[in-house]
């Protein structure tokens, strides 16, 4: 399960969760806050490799 990464199951149950956590109706606010956190993420990560080049 953990050895070969995540897997349909594994990811299938995510949503589960996700669902019972914060319901239907809240899901694209969740959704749009954690593609928001990950653009940010790979910008911080983007400019610290341009710093270090410079």
């Amino acid at each position: 399960m953990f050895g070969r990464g995540i897997g349909p199951l594994e990811i299938f149950l995510i949503v589960v969760v996700v669902l019972i956590i914060f319901g239907a109706g809240r899901l694209p606010e969740v959704g749009r806050g954690i593609g928001t956190a990950i653009k940010e993420f790979r910008g911080s990560i983007g400019n610290k490799d341009n710093a270090e080049n410079a």
